[in-house]
Order: C-alpha cells, then sequence, then structure tokens
C-alpha cells in the first residue's frame, strides 16, 4: 500500500491512483458530478416505486423531480457559499465552480422541502403524503451520493487508527480540509506525506443504507401520514449529528465553533420524535377505545 494515493491501512485496501474525471472527445466530466447524478436517478426510482405501491401516480414525482433537483442543487451550493462566505466574498467566480464540490446536504434538503411545499400547492396534492415517498428517494441519493466524497478526497474526519482508518495522500487533499489534528499526526511514508483519517463518507452511507432499509420495513406499518419523513429527519438527524463531530471540515455557525449541520441534525431529529412519539401514542390509544 506504500506510495497509494488513497488506502485502508488496516483493511488491505488501496488506491494507487484517485481518479477524479474522465474525458470524452475532449470534454472533462468529474466523478463527483457523475456519481451525485446517479444518486438522483435511483432516488427518483425509489420514490416512484413506493408511489406505485401506494397507489399513486408515479409520473408526479418525475414532474416533481425536474423541479426539485435543480432547486435543490441550488440549496446545496447557497447553503455552502453562506456558510464558507469569507472565503468566497473574495472569489466570487468560484461560487458556480461545483466541480471540486461544495454542496451541503441539508441546503439540498431544506430547498427540496421547500420546492415540493409549492409544488403540491399548485397541484392540490397532499404535501405530507408525496413527502412520505419522495423522502425514501432522498435517503438512497444520500447514500450514493456521498461516494462522491470520496473521489473527491473531502469530508472526512480527524485523525483516527481504528478498523477503518483512511490513509490519504497530502498532496491531493484541500489544503484548507486539513486541520491542525491531522497535522499534528502527520504520516511520513518513503518520503509522501499522508494524513490518516475517520472515512466519515463511508460512515454516512452506511448509516443511510441502514436507515433506507430500516424504512422500506416500517413503511406498512407506518400509523399517520408524514410518519415516513419524521422517521427520515429523525433517523438522518441522529446519525449526522454523530458523524459531524467526526469531522474536520464542518460549516460553523458565524462567530462560534458550533457545527451548523451538528445543531440542526439535533433540533430537526428532536422535533421529529416528539411528532412520531406523540402521533403514534395518540394512534395506540384511539386504538384500545376502539375496542
Amino acid at each position: 500500500m506504500s506510495g497509494a494515493d488513497v488506502s485502508f491501512v488496516h483493511l488491505g485496501i488501496s488506491i494507487p491512483h484517485m481518479v477524479k474525471s474522465f474525458s470524452i472527445g475532449g470534454i472533462s466530466f468529474a466523478y463527483y458530478g457523475l456519481i451525485i447524478g446517479i444518486g438522483m436517478i435511483l432516488g427518483l426510482c425509489v420514490a416512484q416505486s413506493d408511489a406505485k405501491r401506494r397507489g399513486q401516480n408515479p409520473d408526479i414525482y418525475l414532474d416533481f423531480a425536474l423541479y426539485g433537483i435543480i432547486f435543490s442543487i441550488i440549496g446545496a451550493r447557497i447553503y455552502y457559499v453562506f456558510f464558507q462566505w469569507a472565503y468566497y466574498k473574495d472569489h466570487l467566480m468560484e461560487i458556480v465552480n461545483l466541480r471540486k464540490g461544495g454542496l451541503a446536504i441539508y441546503g439540498g434538503v431544506i430547498a427540496g422541502i421547500l420546492t415540493l411545499l409549492v409544488f403540491t400547492k399548485k397541484r392540490h396534492l397532499s404535501f405530507l403524503s408525496m413527502a412520505d415517498s419522495a423522502c425514501l428517494g432522498l435517503i438512497t441519493g444520500q447514500m450514493i451520493g456521498r461516494w462522491g466524497n470520496f473521489i473527491n478526497c473531502e469530508a472526512f474526519g480527524r485523525y483516527t487508527d481504528c478498523l477503518f482508518a483512511m490513509r490519504i495522500r497530502r498532496s491531493i487533499v484541500n489544503e484548507s480540509m486539513i486541520s491542525q489534528n491531522l497535522l499534528d499526526h502527520l504520516i511520513l511514508d518513503n518520503g509522501i506525506e499522508y494524513i490518516q483519517v475517520h472515512p466519515t463518507f463511508l460512515y454516512e452511507s452506511l448509516w443511510n443504507f441502514g436507515l433506507l432499509m430500516f424504512m422500506l420495513w416500517f413503511r406498512k406499518r407506518k400509523t399517520f401520514t408524514g410518519e415516513m419523513l419524521c422517521i427520515y429527519l429523525a433517523g438522518y438527524g441522529i446519525g449526522r449529528a454523530w458523524i459531524e463531530g467526526l469531522r474536520t471540515d464542518s460549516l460553523l455557525i458565524p462567530g462560534t465553533q458550533i457545527a451548523v449541520s451538528q445543531a440542526l441534525s439535533v433540533v430537526l431529529a428532536t422535533v421529529s420524535l416528539v411528532i412520531l412519539i406523540y402521533n403514534r401514542r395518540k394512534a395506540f390509544v384511539q386504538g384500545k377505545e376502539a375496542n
């Protein structure tokens, strides 16, 4: 594994050269964008499949996706740029450059929810009913999309020597993402500098996979419209709050050292759990009274 760009040192897995793009007809395409695109397409398929199972018209979700995907990307970028404004105010032309990454998932989620609110109001549809199927597609897209961060060598955590420790050649990492913690544990191997980190992209992808499996199992047992959305917000929020605490490149609330995604995750998870507990208890009581 010596000399590899990326390696999982305790698992015996290495990537000699991390290729971030490919060319077709002289035009370069980033794997990051390709992976995000695949995640969106598969997410749409999952949402449509669930809608069909529930007796809804799956084509409605395609109609929504035409707006939802565009505004979610815009929202994800605005969210990221807003919390990195100290940099972008002096590099305005880079705001529209997505080739280096820079999409914040929560920005996309917020924009997607707002877009769905407008879409369902215009179409005279139930927001919560559509959200119950859409969130299955959303968590699918997030699960796949995190691998784009892997290709870009970003969204990693602090130093670790745990089983899943990932070693990355320092020269292929954006220097602004390398914290003092990583510099303090810099590894020199055959004259090459490496950082060794928690692969938080992998943690989140696996967490999202587990959440998706749970949601697919639970969907036939839901007791109120909007319950799947609450499970998504609670489940993803809990996982993200934990994983965000491991990262070194978190977007911070201006003037503080508080990771905005971690704080938002705690709030969303708490509110969603309260709604879940209240409504399921209400359904339980009503069921007992009916008997």
